[in-house]
């Protein structure tokens, strides 16, 4: 799962900017970043990694091995569910590895900590990343890492079902509700759009349709949640549930069965679910569904870009071969290679180009919406800021709430957490 809202936990993270001295700020950090040497890098190397990709990379990276045999590299898996107190605990007490993966959401949280080390200048070219994956990164003006993965979100809808009733893809707003409705109606669709609502997931909906609608969420260095374009947005994302073409009695667990039998005609996701349909609906279905880039609302169509990161600690015991690890993977052959392996879409935009993923015209949807697909602030409070939009949302969807007084909810309690810069 690329999904990179997991849980900060609170205590932890002050241990740990305490035992950083955090008290300086990171603005002038890129002064700092030393230049690396890669090509003789030698000794072992250390590195944690999460879920799916965790579990891969250890035999994943003999091919590094193989390019610098003077290196080992040891890689540890663990669960995105314990990874993020994993890492600010290693902090605090001074036991990081060399290396780790880290969600997309936590560079600006961790690197406040003053553990992460700027990336060196000499290592990698940030134009070749998609500039919303370097957005994770950057950190007022200086990178702390490289991304390594990237995933976005798309429209998934039942073409079968499409086809039955006469509609195509909806390009704006207008057109997506008319599109479920038609789905629901004229489709089969009997439970119509699958919208998150419970705890989870809800926010990463919600900020394409704030951006959509021309707004941001992040202005003068403060957040900015209670704008028209806000309330525009959360008009959109309630209107579902409103007209009853978005279910909010969906039992856990059981999609994406209601999708795959038919009960829901569309929905919104990342990559992943292309696997997840294809070994799930069985011999066959992949016939039966695609994807189509968000549609356009008032001002853009952009969408929301997660994914994974990595980072290299400033107690790393072998800076040099780290680097040179974080560098191998960046490269957009090996990066191709990664996508073949755990399917995680690159962040470096040339690897699209090479055959693994050219010839996908699934993916193709997916590179296309990444150009302009943008990421949440870097703050380092950004994950107690998600679990609020989480908990307002879930009262909006259900009916327990407005646009206009969820906007006002959210802002109320962002301005009280703040950015922590």
């Amino acid at each position: 799962m690329t999904t990179t809202t997991r849980r900060a936990a609170a205590g932890a993270l002050a241990i740990a900017m305490l035992a950083a001295g955090c008290g300086r700020g990171t603005g002038t950090a890129q002064e700092r970043a030393r230049d690396v040497t890669t090509a003789n890098a030698t000794g072992e190397v250390t590195v944690w990694a999460m879920g799916e990709e965790g579990k891969a990379l250890g035999a994943f990276v003999k091919g590094f091995e193989s390019a610098h045999p003077g290196v080992k590299v040891n890689v540890t898996a663990i669960g995105w569910d314990v990874a993020h107190d994993k890492i600010t605990s290693a902090i605090a007490g001074g036991a990081t590895p060399d290396v780790s993966m880290i969600g997309s959401t936590w560079s600006g949280e961790l690197a406040k900590t003053g553990a992460l080390e700027p990336t060196p200048g000499n290592l990698v070219d940030k134009a070749a990343f998609f500039p919303g994956a370097w957005q994770t990164v950057d950190i007022n003006g200086t990178a702390y890492g490289v991304p390594w993965y990237v995933e976005t979100r798309v429209l998934y809808y039942r073409t079968d079902q499409a086809r039955r009733a006469g509609v195509q893809p909806p390009r704006t707003w207008e057109e997506f509700t008319a599109f479920v409705r038609a789905l629901k109606d004229k489709g089969g669709a009997r439970r119509g759009f699958n919208q998150s609502y419970q705890l989870g997931a809800s926010w990463q909906e919600v900020l394409p349709l704030i951006w959509q609608a021309g707004g941001e969420i992040v202005k003068d260095g403060k957040y900015t949640f209670d704008t028209p374009e806000a309330v525009t947005a959360l008009k959109q994302y309630a209107s579902l549930f409103q007209q009853k073409l978005a279910p909010t009695d969906t039992p856990a667990n059981a999609f994406p069965q209601t999708f795959i039998k038919g009960e829901v005609g569309a929905f919104y996701s990342g990559p992943w679910m292309i696997g997840v349909l294809n070994d799930d609906g069985g011999p066959g279905f992949a016939g039966k569904f695609g994807v189509a880039p968000y549609p356009k609302g008032p001002v853009s169509a952009t969408s929301f870009v997660g994914g994974a990161d990595l980072a290299v600690f400033k107690k790393a015991k072998n800076r040099d071969a780290a680097w040179a690890l974080i560098k191998w993977l960046s490269e957009p052959k090996v990066q191709a290679q990664w996508y073949t392996t755990v399917k995680a879409l690159p962040a470096v935009q040339a690897a699209w180009q090479e055959p693994e993923l050219k010839a996908d015209e699934q993916l193709a949807v997916f590179g296309e919406q990444l150009k302009d697909a943008r990421t949440p602030p870097p703050f380092p409070t950004w994950e107690q800021v998600a679990r609020v939009l989480e908990a307002e949302l879930e009262k909006l969807a259900r009916g327990r709430s407005t646009p206009e007084r969820t906007a006002k909810a959210i802002q109320a309690q962002a301005d009280t957490i703040g950015t922590g810069l």
